[in-house]
């Protein structure tokens, strides 16, 4: 079967994902190009970002060796024990929900995914990883319509944000 044509300007390399989404980014990073400075890495989850999304990022990546985008969270935040009950709440003005892209510096990143192997961590992004390293990540921000469309509920809540990027454009 074959898809569509597509106008690219660059490169398009397809790669096998990994059981996870750490072994996916490992196998994408493995597979840039060796003069590669910096890399932009997307959920396709989050398929409502925007260009002007990606060029700040890719702006803030000439400034800093990783960054990823957010936005401050608006509900309150509790933390739960196992028996359900609540054992603390979060200071609400220093807690921002992680979004993609997320940038970094490759060769520094390789390196992070490689201690991440030899140590055996499992983390949900590649900002985890930069901690863990005791690497520093900035914060760029990012756009309440960036949502992960992971539910029915998701989904139509992104059907009228293109609904409505089309009636304004």
């Amino acid at each position: 079967m074959t898809g569509p044509t597509l106008s690219l300007s660059k490169p398009v390399v397809f790669i096998r994902g990994g059981d996870t989404r750490q072994a996916s980014v490992y196998n994408g990073l493995q597979a840039l190009p060796s003069d590669a400075a910096g890399v932009l890495i997307h959920d396709g989850a989050r398929c409502l970002a925007t260009p002007e999304l990606f060029e700040r990022c890719a702006i803030a990546l000439q400034h800093t060796s990783g960054l990823i985008a957010a936005i401050p969270v608006k509900d309150t935040i509790k933390q739960v024990g196992a028996n359900g009950l609540i054992t603390a709440t979060p200071d609400r003005s220093q807690l921002w929900a992680a979004q993609t892209p997320q940038g970094f510096d490759v060769a520094l990143l390789k390196d992070c995914h490689s201690q991440g192997q030899a140590q055996g961590w499992q983390v949900t992004d590649d900002a985890a990883l930069f901690e863990k390293c005791g690497l520093p990540v900035k914060v760029v921000e990012g756009e309440e319509t960036n949502l992960k469309i992971t539910t029915p509920a998701d989904l139509a809540i992104a059907s009228l944000i293109l609904a409505q990027r089309t009636t304004l454009a």
